[in-house]
């Protein structure tokens, strides 16, 4: 059986985990927590990130790599798009959620949500207020620009949707909402993607692990 090294929270644990239900393939996950100093995890994924996917002797360690191994290996359904140039944009969306909107949203997540429940220390506002309403407003003005107003960016639901809104998921557990009335297609496209049914099991659970609700 396929594992997943990892735990709930990380959107990019959760990108790999709504993918394997999506394609109904059975998995265990493994609880590592990420950059933890574990000599015994390092040999697996020397970057000591999260997630690692080990398949018998396979081993990858990025979500892009592991997601792109699955839609070969189970490539019913099609989570990324047929043709070429739209498959180049859900590179391209995929790419962009995963780095900047990440960084931006879990810097919010990690102020609001992380330093005081995991780390009982006060957040810097000051931080995540300017993430708020100095560095995230141009992204989202730019993804609004680009996402259709009902369905999904490429007709079905594809990790391009899931590689957007997963990072606002994070940043929802710390407070923080796109506003609909400004950005209503991205707005939107969060809630369709919540609504997916593998996508609302993966956050139940982590509901539960990280104690919201």
């Amino acid at each position: 059986m396929i594992k997943v090294y990892g735990v709930h929270g990380s959107p990019f644990v959760r990108k790999v985990l709504i993918a394997l239900d999506c394609k109904n393939v059975p998995y265990e996950i493994v609880r590592q927590m990420p950059f933890s100093g574990d000599e015994a995890y390092k040999k697996i994924n020397p970057l000591g990130k999260v997630p690692t996917l080990v398949d018998g002797d396979l081993i990858l360690g990025d979500s892009k790599v592991i997601c792109r191994y699955l839609e070969s290996a189970y490539p019913d359904p099609a989570l990324y798009p047929a043709g070429v140039a739209d498959r180049a944009m859900a590179d391209w969306y995929e790419e962009l959620g995963g780095t900047y909107v990440t960084e931006l949203a879990t810097g919010i997540f990690f102020q609001r949500f992380m330093r005081p429940f995991a780390f009982k220390q006060e957040p810097d506002e000051a931080l995540a207020e300017k993430i708020i309403t100095r560095q995230l407003p141009p992204m989202l003005d730019y993804l609004e620009s680009r996402i259709p107003g009902e369905g999904f960016i490429f007709g079905d639901f594809t990790l391009a949707d899931l590689s957007i809104v997963s990072p606002f998921i994070n940043a929802s557990y710390a407070r923080y909402e796109v506003d609909g009335s400004s950005w209503p297609a991205l707005s939107g496209l969060i809630e369709r993607v919540k609504a997916i049914p593998q996508v609302a099991a993966v956050l139940g659970k982590e509901a539960k692990s990280l104690g919201i609700g």
